[in-house]
């Protein structure tokens, strides 16, 4: 393999191929994906690096730490990947940061407390009853007085003019 020959590589290939496949597969806890990449890298360095080696087990020592090296060159280059993804998001979302409000969910229960306040005595009542204190429809009629499509239907329109409302704030936000 060292003089470039052919014959020598097609033996190398029937003879360590599998053999690094299955101790790569090992290293990597079963992950072929990350086995066939570290596999290709470490191939391309034998190609690369190939001399005469003593003996067998010299040989398959350094093809080992040449799999080894491969994987850990693969995984560090990964983790550079992500860390750059991250890095580009924190600063998109930096950009963005001075348009947006910092506490969306904070910034949207204030309109809604206030919102909320403004409404007649008896719809926040009714809205008290039936999402804060999880009463059902039919409890909300007997307690009234009227029937479940009357309270269904006054829910609807309390909701809607609140819904309202609350698009109404967003707007001006």
């Amino acid at each position: 393999m060292a003089a470039d020959d052919e014959a020598a590589y097609r033996t190398f290939y029937q003879a360590y191929y599998e053999r690094q496949w299955r101790y790569l597969l090992v290293v990597t806890s079963g992950d072929e994906d990350a086995t066939a990449d570290a596999l290709q890298a470490a191939l391309v360095r034998l190609v690369r690096h190939i001399k005469v080696f003593p003996s067998e087990a010299v040989f398959w020592s350094w093809l080992t730490v040449l799999a080894r090296t491969a994987l850990s060159d693969q995984r560090r280059k990964a983790r550079r990947y992500l860390a750059f993804l991250d890095r580009f998001w924190r600063q998109a979302r930096l950009a963005r940061a001075p348009s947006e409000p910092a506490d969306t969910d904070g910034c949207l229960l204030g309109f809604l407390d206030s919102e909320l306040a403004v409404l007649p005595a008896d719809e926040r009542l009714l809205l008290e009853w039936k999402y804060f204190e999880h009463r059902s429809v039919r409890a909300i009629a007997e307690e009234l007085q009227t029937s479940e499509k009357a309270v269904e239907s006054r829910l609807v329109r309390v909701r809607r003019k609140l819904k309202q409302a609350l698009l109404d704030d967003l707007k001006h936000e």
